[in-house]
């Protein structure tokens, strides 16, 4: 019957592959699921809106992915946009400011716009618009896609997981590497370092485990890699910090809160607030939010598809009208539910390099975060530094994709290296496409080879060009 649906044996792989794949991406991901309602309701947990926002967060991001799994058969997760929920909190405060109105009052106008950028969503993909952008993009800056995400990777699991990025964990590995003794930084930063150190060591032991087991050709590398750096830092947060690990397993609740999201969330769209707001601010935000998400998720598919070598010789992914529908679906599921734009996790990259092909391993990462309604405990006790390992390994592997870009042309190279620079640094892939896309457009401008740009390149190059300096 799987073999029948997802068509194992033609993507060259098995149930037990794509299960332990959807399991890995599940892992790396699963931060989001706490982080989600945190960041949403001003880390209000336990309140009402938290545990509607944390449900809503696991019912779009699973229904997403089942559209995934079974309408494009592709490995890809989903979940709310990471910069994307920061965005939409940033809004719900300017519209209570705008307004007047309760911070409930003005999440639920601002979940009005969430549900009209999944329409126009919805219709721009059956009308193939948005698979039309795609193919806009240039060849040679799709080939910048993957090793850019490589690079963000890399900076999200030393930076915000890892703590590496950090000026003050910075003096940690300084020390950790230069002296035992740690005299300079310990001293500075008091109880805190032994902490630092136990993040910094748990990070290095999972990233040598995966290498290690990868390179002997073991099955899974990535998700044991994980397990071992987890179990490193539970011994050492128990012995050398005297903490409990596992206290979230103690301490919350298994039982889903569904009588808080039908309260709160739950079709419960404000649209007097959403009036409010004025037409003007709404059609810019709704704008931004469209093009945001939209270049996140084809930076998203296109870097991890070619990754996995699903691209044809012309960078381009079967079934990618299918799997563009898959985060216009979760962003309307996600409005109905209580949450911000459902987009293609660059997560989706561990799962695929732990041997994910088809649409088994999105299924499989669906049916946890579903599980999570009632067992989200067991993966908050997952180590941020463990994650940290998966994604700085992934992160290094995309980077091989700069074999594939032609540095003796200068209309090819500039835009790539600009991207490889701006996604780390903006954390954003969008905006990263977007700068790729305009030093494309200029440099062919005014070398004498504007007709080699397509006219719809040209009106994208536009689209961000009006974004970067007239709607911060």
């Amino acid at each position: 019957m799987l073999e029948k649906m997802f068509h194992l044996k033609e993507n060259r792989t098995d149930v037990k592959t794509e299960i332990v794949a959807g399991l890995t991406t599940f892992m790396t991901m699963a931060y989001i699921i706490a982080l989600n309602p945190n960041l949403l309701t001003g880390f209000d947990v336990g309140s009402p809106l938290w545990n509607g926002v944390f449900m809503a967060t696991c019912i779009a991001s699973a229904i997403g992915m089942f559209v995934m799994a079974f309408a494009a058969n592709k490995p890809f997760a989903m979940a709310p946009g990471m910069g994307l929920n920061s965005f939409f909190a940033v809004v719900v405060a300017n519209i209570v400011s705008i307004t007047g109105l309760s911070y409930l009052e003005s999440f639920q106008a601002a979940l009005v716009i969430i549900l009209v950028e999944g329409i126009v969503f919805l219709i721009l993909s059956l009308l193939n618009v948005r698979e039309k952008i795609v193919d806009a993009i240039p060849l040679g800056v799709r080939l910048g896609i993957a090793p850019a995400i490589g690079l963000m990777l890399m900076n999200i699991g030393l930076g915000s997981n890892a703590g590496v990025g950090s000026a003050s964990q910075f003096y940690v590995m300084r020390d950790f590497f230069g002296s035992l003794t740690a005299g300079l930084a310990s001293s500075t930063m008091g109880e805190d370092y032994p902490a630092m150190v136990l993040t910094v060591v748990t990070m290095f032991i999972g990233l040598f485990v995966i290498v290690i087991l990868a390179q002997k050709g073991v099955k899974g590398a990535v998700i044991l890699g994980m397990l071992a750096a987890s179990v490193i830092n539970w011994a050492g947060q128990a012995i050398f910090l005297g903490t409990n690990p596992f206290a979230a397993l103690t301490d919350s609740s298994f039982l889903p809160p569904v009588k808080d999201m039908a309260e709160t969330t739950l079709f419960h769209f404000n649209f007097s607030g959403f009036v409010q707001i004025g037409w003007f601010t709404v059609i810019t935000l709704v704008v931004t939010f469209c093009i945001i998400d939209m270049f996140d998720t084809i930076g998203t598919l296109v870097g991890t598809a070619s990754r996995a070598g699903m691209l044809d010789k012309e960078g381009k992914m079967p079934q990618m009208k299918q799997a563009l529908m898959a985060d216009a679906v979760g962003t309307v599921v996600g409005s109905v539910t209580g949450t911000s734009t459902v987009t293609t996790f660059v997560e989706s990259a561990s799962g695929v390099e732990a041997g994910g092909r088809t649409g088994l391993t999105a299924l499989t990462t669906g049916v946890l975060f579903l599980l999570c309604m009632f067992i989200s405990p067991i993966a908050a006790v997952i180590p941020a530094a463990a994650t940290s390992s998966a994604l700085i390994y992934v992160g290094v592997l995309m980077l091989t994709g700069l074999k594939n870009v032609h540095f003796d042309d200068i209309c090819e190279m500039v835009p790539v290296a600009l991207m490889l620079i701006s996604m780390p640094i903006s954390g954003s892939i969008g905006h990263a496409i977007g700068i790729g896309l305009i030093a494309y457009t200029v440099i062919k401008l005014f070398t004498g080879k504007a007709k080699d740009v397509s006219v719809l390149t040209y009106v994208l190059s536009i689209v961000f060009l009006v974004k970067f300096f007239l709607v911060a």
